[in-house]
């Protein structure tokens, strides 16, 4: 099985339990967008509203048309979990373990747009937005895995024609490096700027079993892996063309510019997006 049907099989398994479990469910300081956009600078400032995506209220239908857009689309992640080996006696297997965030709250996407075709089946192609940010999580153990959450280049087909109660859509993205080719290391190196080896350890990195050794440190690359996102609506505001519901998504974390095995990562949450 490949890297790209693992992923969508995990987000797709992820996904029922989501909605099992009732992530969708609306925190007490849940607001419509409407209620957002009529809050002051000052009363959004330290109350962490900035971080949620809105809420909507209603049950209807909407059938957008081909080259309508998806815009002011906000993903927030609720909860989240990283792949572990897990097992005793020399038995392992591979579990998602939940994990806890230690970055701020600035982790949620916000402002991201597409276009949408609809042949009978709606498709959104993600073009632009606050789309990606830089988040860690930390295990039980206290390791922390850095992973960069983002949904670009997104390609996500619907199971209908319409965005009502129990529509799904998901498809793949691209998940770009966690740093760029301007990062420099402890030892001064980068993938575009800085040494291209540890200048203190000149003797490890002489002969071809030393060069062995470090390469993976000293060869920086900057890796573009692939997640995958389902999607489900759950609330529909007609009149404000508004649609809401949960997602799952799945993707990989950082490689530290292809010096590591990358985590897979899986997180859960809401979203909110509008049809113009």
């Amino acid at each position: 099985m490949s890297l790209k049907d693992d992923l969508a099989n995990v987000g797709k398994i992820a996904l029922a339990g989501a909605f099992a479990a009732g992530i969708a469910v609306a925190p007490a300081q849940a607001l419509t967008k409407s209620e957002i956009n009529q809050l002051s600078y000052l009363q959004v400032k330290g109350t962490g509203l900035a971080n949620r995506c809105a809420e909507v209220v209603g049950e209807g239908s909407i059938t957008p048309k081909s080259g309508q857009k998806l815009v002011d689309m906000c993903i927030e992640p609720k909860a989240w979990a990283v792949e572990e080996e897990i097992g005793k006696g020399g038995k392992t297997e591979k579990k998602f373990v939940n994990s806890k965030v230690m970055t701020r709250q600035t982790y949620t996407l916000e402002g991201i747009e597409g276009v949408l075709e609809n042949n009978g089946q709606i498709v959104f192609k993600e073009q632009e937005g606050i789309d990606y940010a830089a988040c860690t999580v930390q295990l039980p153990g206290g390791e922390r895995v850095p992973f960069l959450f983002t949904v670009k280049d997104l390609v996500a087909k619907g199971n209908g024609g319409s965005f009502k109660p129990g529509f799904q859509m998901g498809g793949d993205f691209n998940v770009p490096s966690y740093r760029t080719g301007l990062f420099l290391d402890p030892k001064g190196r980068g993938g575009t700027t800085g040494y291209d080896m540890a200048v203190a350890l000149p003797g490890l990195q002489s002969g071809e079993e030393g060069d062995d050794e470090l390469f993976k440190e000293n060869n920086k690359t900057f890796d573009i892996t692939q997640g995958r996102i389902e999607m489900e609506v759950n609330k529909v505001n007609v009149e404000e063309q508004e649609i809401g519901g949960v997602f799952v998504a799945t993707q990989l974390g950082d490689t530290d510019m292809g010096s590591k095995v990358p985590k897979k990562i899986l997180t859960k949450g809401i979203f909110y997006a509008r049809v113009e």
